[in-house]
């Protein structure tokens, strides 16, 4: 890394600059956010599920310098690569045409002699979530936010350098960043690191790595006790699974306590980095259905429409404070300013209730967001996608349940006179613009979305006319 870091600075990057990783999980994306800080840069991991045009937007608004690319992404890319800002390309794998090759050049530079100091209050990742408005949002989270969310994990869960840690969860993501793998790092423990899920895959390194802890969203849990080789797989070395992205359903918490193990589930957001609440196993019976209590050095309460805050049992917006909390949104003031308050309450769009115990539950989400195997999808983005068919009309984009995914991507869409259109279809067009995980699962073909005087779409009434 202190190669890797002396490499970069020679190509020009500097205290501030942003460099960036595209790819699947691999230890090069590692590399490259410790490289990058050790020169006081800014990390910004990228989702490789979108698609070029996704990938330009936020490769310029983050303003990356120097961006690193697995193999399997660069094609992706290709396209994009006139109108990107980056002023160097590398390759993380293998040499690639057009692009240098991370191994090679770090192998020739000398060593970092010492890494730049930062204050915790400096950026460390700016990390993007998806908008209501469509454009993505980059979270800047900083030195300090990553050190105390493990904190407050390590208090929560515990923790020793002789757990062997298994991540499958993309890296781009909060949850296969923050939740395990950097905490790991602090605590001195193993890592396993797979470049992506695969049910068989985890079954069997779980067996051979004695893996002690993993984090993943229920759809994965769900996919792996549904292969053929959970019955026999020895599970005997887990101590706790830990999950997140999504409520895990009681079902699944019986099937795997018949296994002797448990689950520790969280709530959070990219913008909290991400731990906010935690409902440790002892918990899991009594509270079923709860999201837990807030960490240590964080708290949570309830606020109505006025920023007043509730009673236990009243429902309200969820509000979170702490060290933990984002600096802000990359170039976003007034969305900054909307998101965190003159207190320093970040406001979370998701509404919920404490009970008399303090403990959270989760009812609805402010800002429509349909959570899909684990993955945010945002109805204006999708919405602004299929408004492009020259069949469609009016388009709602709603989360049904769905026993797969969690949520299931529903398009509710009115057409123009004359015109038919198929679930296959949609997705067809839809894929060059859209990631796949945030193509319509569900097609419903209406006369007319059902509006209010304003003329605002009632999705709640479209939710319970398909949910019935």
């Amino acid at each position: 890394m202190r190669r890797l870091a002396s490499l970069f600075r020679s190509g020009g990057v500097c205290v501030g600059d942003r460099v960036g990783y595209l790819g699947f999980n691999h230890p090069a994306l590692l590399e490259t956010m410790f490289a990058a800080q050790a020169l006081g840069a800014i990390f910004v991991p990228l989702n490789y599920r979108l698609t070029a045009q996704e990938l330009t937007f936020i490769i310029n608004d983050a303003g990356i310098h120097t961006l690193v690319a697995d193999n399997a992404l660069q094609p992706v890319l290709a396209p994009a690569i006139p109108d990107l800002c980056c002023t160097h390309y590398f390759s993380s794998e293998s040499e690639a045409a057009g692009w240098r090759h991370l191994d090679t050049e770090r192998a020739a530079a000398p060593q970092l002699a010492s890494a730049v100091s930062v204050d915790q209050h400096d950026v460390a990742v700016i990390m993007y979530t998806s908008g209501t408005t469509g454009l993505p949002k980059g979270a800047m989270l900083t030195h300090g936010n990553i050190l105390w969310n493990n904190i407050n994990a390590m208090l929560a869960f515990g923790g020793s350098r002789d757990q062997v840690i298994l991540t499958v969860a993309p890296l781009f993501h909060i949850g296969g960043l923050n939740v395990m793998t950097l905490n790991s790092f602090h605590m001195g423990s193993t890592v396993v690191l797979l470049r992506n899920f695969d049910p068989a895959r985890v079954l069997a390194d779980i067996e051979r790595y004695k893996v002690t802890n993993m984090f993943g969203a229920p759809a994965m849990f769900l996919f792996m006790s549904q292969h053929p080789a959970f019955a026999t797989t020895d599970l005997g070395s887990i101590e706790s699974l830990l999950c997140g992205a999504a409520p895990v359903p009681e079902s699944l918490i019986v099937l795997y306590a018949a296994r002797g193990i448990a689950f520790c589930q969280g709530y959070g957001l990219t913008e909290t980095a991400p731990f906010s609440s935690f409902l440790t196993p002892e918990w899991t019976g009594s509270k079923l259905g709860s999201a837990g209590q807030p960490p240590l050095y964080s708290a949570t309460r309830i606020v109505d429409d006025n920023n007043r805050p509730l009673s236990a049992g009243e429902r309200g917006e969820i509000c979170l404070r702490g060290p933990n909390i984002m600096k802000g949104y990359w170039n976003r003031p007034e969305a900054t300013a909307a998101a965190i308050d003159e207190e320093g309450w970040f406001h979370s769009g998701d509404v919920g209730y404490l009970d008399e115990d303090g403990f959270l539950y989760i009812c609805d989400r402010l800002k429509d967001m349909v959570i899909s195997g684990g993955e945010n999808v945002y109805p204006a983005e999708v919405e602004g996608a299929l408004y492009k068919h020259e069949s469609i009309a009016e388009v709602a984009v709603i989360g049904l349940p769905d026993e797969k995914w969690g949520e299931a991507v529903t398009a509710v869409v009115a057409l123009h006179d004359g015109h038919q259109l198929t679930l296959e279809e949609l997705r067809e067009f839809a894929q060059p613009l859209l990631a796949r995980y945030k193509l319509p699962l569900r097609l419903h073909i209406v006369s007319a979305l059902p509006r209010n005087p304003a003329g605002k779409v009632l999705k709640f009434v479209l939710k319970d006319d398909l949910q019935t």
